[in-house]
Parts: C-alpha cells; structure tokens; sequence
C-alpha cells in the first residue's frame, strides 16, 4: 500500500460516523457493510478538494480496486474536479470497471464534462450498451443531466428505451431518465409511454416518479396517470 493510500485510508477512520455509516449502510445493499467507513459526504467532498493538489494523487487513483466504499468516493471526488477532458474521461473509463454501487455511480459528475458535449456523446453511447450495470447507469445518467435541455435530441430516448436489462439500479436510472424527459421534453417524450416502448415496470415506475415532480402540470400527470399498465413484470 503506497504512502498516499495510507495516508487517506487512516483519514477517513479519523472522520467516521458510526450512526451516519449505520444509516447509509441500509442505502447501498450492494456493498458490504464492513467495506462502509461512514464519512459524511460534505466531509468528503470537501476532503477530496484538499486531496486534488496532492502531488501523490494519481498513485491513489492507480491503486484499484479500493477496499472501502469511502475510498471509492473519495476517488469519484477527485476526478470530477479535473479541468482537463481527455484526462477526465480516461479516469472515468479506468474507475467505471470498480464502481459497485448507486451512490458512487451518481455522484460523480464533472463539469468539464458539460463543456465538451458534443464529444462526451461517443463514451456515453459506449456505457449505455455496456454490459455493467453500473457502467451503464453511469451513461444514462450523463445523459439525462447534460442532454435534456437544449443539447436533447429525440434520438437519446430511443437509445435509453432500447437498454435491455433486468438489473434493479439500471432500470431505475431508465425511469428516472423518462421521467426527467417528460418534464423537460413532454411533447417528445409521452408517445413512449402511449405507445408502450418500455418494459412494464419502467414503464410504470417512470410514470410514478413524473406524478410527484413538481414540474409536471396537473393535467400532464392525469394523463399520465391512465397510461400506467396494469400487469408489470420485476425489474
């Protein structure tokens, strides 16, 4: 284990949270309890600004898999402060592989990312037909957070509605990508659920998560709500 491991892994102990690991450890099933510290986030992010300007910082971004989940966020954190894009993407694509949980996929989101729209479009469309499930996650979610407003084209709801899965965390990234749509693209988006272009249950848990949206209009959730299929299969 290099220094810098060391070094950040005895950290993360100093700023345990048992009572915050306790509650968390019930958010991520998918990761072993005893792999969970229980640092807060904030503490994390703002841990991960200092840890950015380390000198040793690529030797703790090599060192993969990390033993523990905090680890992995601390990792996420760092990245997602890089300005540099390639540099960005190909840490991305070389942490993608480890990441093993909701929580880490969907809280690394760089910026730069949103500054080189038109390139990141080939990598996301290479993670949403991957094979991993949080890798494809990942994709869908870059896509929802970056191309749903004036970058949408009516193409990327086709790509998220071909996602072919059974896995619990990838379809509930494809409802919360449609039900973001619909608030933002309603006209492009609702003929997928008129003409039933999901699988059951997204399908009906997109609609459920569009009914509780503060940016649906009342009459757009009436709608909606008669479009909900009445037998769904499981995720």
């Amino acid at each position: 284990m290099s220094d810098i491991v060391e070094k950040i892994r005895t950290q993360l102990w100093a700023m345990q949270d048992t009572e915050y690991k306790d509650f968390h450890a019930k958010l991520i099933p998918t990761v072993d309890s005893g792999a969970i510290i229980g640092v807060r986030t904030p503490q994390l992010r703002k841990y991960a600004r200092k840890l950015a300007k380390d000198p040793q910082i690529e030797d703790f971004l090599t060192q993969l898999p990390h033993r523990y989940y905090d680890e992995n966020n601390v990792h996420a954190f760092v990245v997602e402060q890089m300005k540099d894009y390639k540099e960005c993407l190909a840490q991305i694509q070389r942490f993608l592989p480890y990441v093993d949980n909701w929580a880490t996929c969907d809280m690394m989101a760089p910026k730069v990312f949103g500054q080189h729209k038109a390139e990141l479009l080939t990598p996301i469309r290479s993670w949403i037909t991957s094979e991993e499930t949080y890798t494809i996650r990942y994709g869908i979610g870059m896509l929802m957070r970056f191309y749903l407003d004036e970058d949408f084209v009516p193409d990327y709801l086709r790509w998220v509605a071909e996602v072919s899965s059974r896995e619990y965390y990838v379809n509930m990234m494809r409802a919360w990508f449609f039900a973001t749509a619909l608030a933002k693209q309603y006209d492009r988006t609702v003929p997928f659920f008129e003409e039933k272009r999901l699988d059951d249950w997204t399908h009906n848990k997109a609609v459920q998560k569009a009914c509780e949206s503060l940016r649906i209009t009342a009459q757009q959730k009436k709608y909606l709500r008669g479009l909900k299929v009445r037998t769904a299969r499981k995720a």
